[in-house]
């Protein structure tokens, strides 16, 4: 499977896709960017005059690429597909934020599989910015059903 591939079989369309390019992939992790532009409608509203991205936008960005990317991946020979014949629930997330991200500011993930049983994949999934600096890490489960 590739990396386009991948980002193809994700169950999110614009303005919600929150992955640009998968840059690595393995049965134990995955790495992906976004860059996060600063036309976003989020902007507008969160901080006038000083706008940062929402947390909540930086948890959805690294739950799309490090556990629902990788949960692709690692189902990529059972023909699951999240958008016609299965879908996908967060089920916990525990995060601490280090720093903020701002507008026009690329991201990079990294997630290394914790386990992946029964459809339940676990994973710890870190942020970083363009700078390489921790922007979030925490560790994420979800489940993934098929229909």
């Amino acid at each position: 499977m590739t990396h386009q591939e991948i980002i193809d079989k994700l169950p999110y369309t614009q303005p919600f896709l929150f992955v640009d390019t998968i840059t690595e992939v393995s049965d134990k992790h995955i790495k992906g960017d976004y860059t996060f532009v600063d036309t976003a409608d989020f902007y507008r509203g969160h901080f006038e005059n000083f706008p940062v991205t929402p947390g909540v936008i930086l948890l959805e960005c690294m739950m799309q690429i490090g556990l629902v990317s990788l949960g692709i991946y690692l189902l990529r020979e059972k023909n699951i597909d999240l958008k016609n014949n299965a879908s996908v629930a967060m089920t916990e997330n525990n995060v601490q934020f280090f720093k903020p991200v701002f507008p026009n500011e690329k991201v990079s993930v990294k997630s290394e599989l914790e386990y992946f049983r029964f459809h339940k994949l676990k994973a710890k999934v870190k942020m970083f910015n363009q700078a390489g600096e921790l922007v979030c890490s925490g560790i994420f489960s979800g489940i993934l059903k098929p229909s």
